[in-house]
């Protein structure tokens, strides 16, 4: 099948023992929203819905090998990044995506697990800045992970406006600031670009089953890419498949719990 018809969506991620979050819930998404997945693997981690208790990171020169060969082989319309881990991974991927400048890239910077745990070595901040940033198509931060990247807290939704401006000037050509950390029940997110801040507006679903929601709607949304679909549309559906897999969730684990990835599959 070609990428026209189902679009192939490269995941550049940490795994989730649990499934929740990480490659395994990138994959769900990518499979159940008729995309094809590959994958390269970062990091290992140790993981349920009550937190993550183990980090162990990939080398670098095989986290190049594995996305070189799956995009000399398979290829990509659309590359994926969440866990980095380190400043020496970050740079072995920018590496590997010099090679193919105009596949578009969705990258999720994933910092600290929901549970609080640290998942990016703090000193590799300014690698991802310097060597990813200006190559995404796209950029999709919490509200945590932008404070990080811009270095000041975000406390409303006016200053979500002004962080999601100042990220573009990293060079992304797009920012989807996402804002469910902030206290209330009616959601916003941001997506600013150069012709300016479109606002996504929702309510807070009740409940614990939210683990994965950020890499899954990053997924979502490079699988849109990945077929033809303008990022508007990308967001648009992604973030209406995330809300449906978080209203039907199965209700696993004592802690924050995974979602329903396969809430679009008909039953067997």
């Amino acid at each position: 099948m070609t990428g026209s018809q189902s679009g192939r969506v490269l995941i550049v991620a940490g795994s989730d023992s649990g499934g929740g979050a990480g490659i395994q819930a990138d994959l769900k998404t990518v499979t159940c929203l008729g995309g094809y997945g590959a994958s390269a693997i970062t990091a290992l981690t140790a993981q349920n819905t009550m937190g993550v208790f183990a980090v162990e990171a990939v080398p670098p020169a095989f986290v190049r090998r594995q996305i070189d060969l799956v995009i000399d082989d398979i290829g990509a319309d659309c590359i994926k990044t969440g866990m980095l881990a380190s400043a020496e991974i970050i740079a072995a991927v920018a590496d590997s995506l010099d090679r193919v400048p105009d596949v578009p890239l969705v990258l999720d910077p994933v910092m600290v697990a929901k549970g609080g745990a640290a998942l990016l070595d703090p000193a590799a901040v300014d690698t991802l800045i310097r060597r990813l940033l200006p190559r995404a198509h796209v950029l999709t931060p919490n509200l945590p992970e932008a404070e990080a990247l811009l270095g000041r807290p975000i406390p409303d939704a006016a200053a979500m406006e002004i962080a999601a401006r100042d990220l573009l000037r990293f060079g992304s050509r797009a920012v989807l600031l996402k804002g469910g950390h902030l206290d209330g029940d009616d959601l916003i997110d941001l997506l600013a670009d150069a012709d300016g801040v479109r606002v996504f507006s929702g309510r807070r679903l009740p409940g614990t089953s939210t683990h994965g929601t950020g890499c899954t709607l990053a997924s979502a949304i490079a699988t849109g890419l990945a077929q033809g679909l303008d990022l508007v549309a990308s967001v648009e559906r992604g973030r209406a498949y995330v809300r449906r897999a978080i209203e039907t969730a199965p209700g696993l684990g004592h802690g924050h719990g995974p979602l329903n990835h396969g809430h679009t599959v008909a039953a067997f």
